[in-house]
């Protein structure tokens, strides 16, 4: 193992930050620096999972197992930005809205179009995030990343397959991006970003402790009147409602009242009243609607891995 892997500040049984402020713990977690300290924990666990704002993650009570790494320091949250063309390169541990309002205060517009969306570069990436006024790849125009054996790779925009909320990259660890934005008027590209978020306030439970979608957008494979035509893309979140399960809870979580698609947890709930919640609401939606819903919410388990 080479040098870097000794001076890695391995942590034992830590916690791991989440926005629902439940689950479990890992056995280990690493915060590397640098490449190097990278293919370090690629040595001692090759299939390490990669931790990043925690947003959009939910890990069971029991924990897991894996070394889990946290990209959020050293030369991962590497920021360079030219005002002059547009060009940003940001590092796969920078935070999304971090970088968003630096690109605003540099008068780069598009990246505010993902303003309120809580991620790291990387896991923007790796799940092409988005909403109701983009998503990342518009706006990604190189990718670098090492695979599992700890080779490096670089991609173009048109070589990465990106679709509704996946890349097709989840077999590699990102480690960094450019991105091609727009120059233009400060304040108006402010005004965007603002925009963005009064939306996600009036729309999304922002100050209850929750994950953000749970379920993507499904497409219809049969018509369904009052719902949508075959091949249209529906929202998760009315299918859920109009199956009468806003409020719905199972001990301490419960589908949201404001947003369907929401699930918010209390002080004393636990990942696996989630996990159960998850399950029930799949149910309820297929007998209802005869849609299969699929996760947006990533779950970490030792058990056998729920449908996602």
């Amino acid at each position: 193992m080479s040098t870097a892997s000794h001076q890695l500040d391995i942590q034992k049984n830590a916690p791991i930050s989440t926005w629902f402020h439940i689950g479990g713990r890992a056995n280990q977690l690493a915060r590397p620096n640098n490449q190097e300290d990278l293919l370090a924990c690629l040595t001692m666990d090759d299939e390490l999972r990669v931790l990043g704002e925690g947003a959009n993650l939910l890990v069971d009570d029991e924990g897991v197992s894996n070394l889990v790494v946290s990209l959020q320091q050293g030369a991962f949250i590497d920021t360079q930005i030219d005002e002059t063309n547009g060009i940003v390169y940001a590092g796969a541990g920078v935070a999304l809205p971090g970088l968003i309002n630096r690109c605003v205060r540099s008068g780069l517009g598009g990246l505010e179009k993902l303003a309120g969306i809580p991620a790291t570069i990387g896991g923007a990436i790796i799940m092409n995030a988005g909403g109701a006024f983009g998503e990342t790849s518009q706006f990604v125009t190189r990718v670098y990343a090492i695979d599992r054996v700890g080779r490096t790779h670089e991609y173009d925009r048109n070589q990465i397959d990106f679709a509704y909320r996946q890349s097709h990259l989840n077999h590699l660890i990102i480690t960094g991006a450019v991105f091609e934005l727009e120059p233009g008027d400060r304040d108006q590209i402010a005004k965007s970003r603002a925009a963005c978020m009064s939306y996600k306030s009036k729309s999304q439970p922002l100050g209850e402790k929750s994950a953000g979608c749970v379920f993507k957008n499904p497409t219809l494979i049969e018509p369904i009147e009052g719902i949508g035509d075959e091949g249209q893309r529906v929202s998760a979140g009315m299918l859920i409602d109009r199956a009468g399960l806003k409020g719905f809870s199972i001990r301490g979580a419960s589908v949201s009242e404001v947003h369907a698609n929401f699930i918010t947890t209390t002080q004393d709930a636990h990942a696996h009243d989630v996990i159960e919640l998850i399950e029930q609401v799949r149910v309820r939606v297929a007998d209802t609607f005869g849609v299969q819903l699929q996760n947006e919410l990533v779950i970490w388990s030792e058990r056998a891995e729920p449908p996602s």
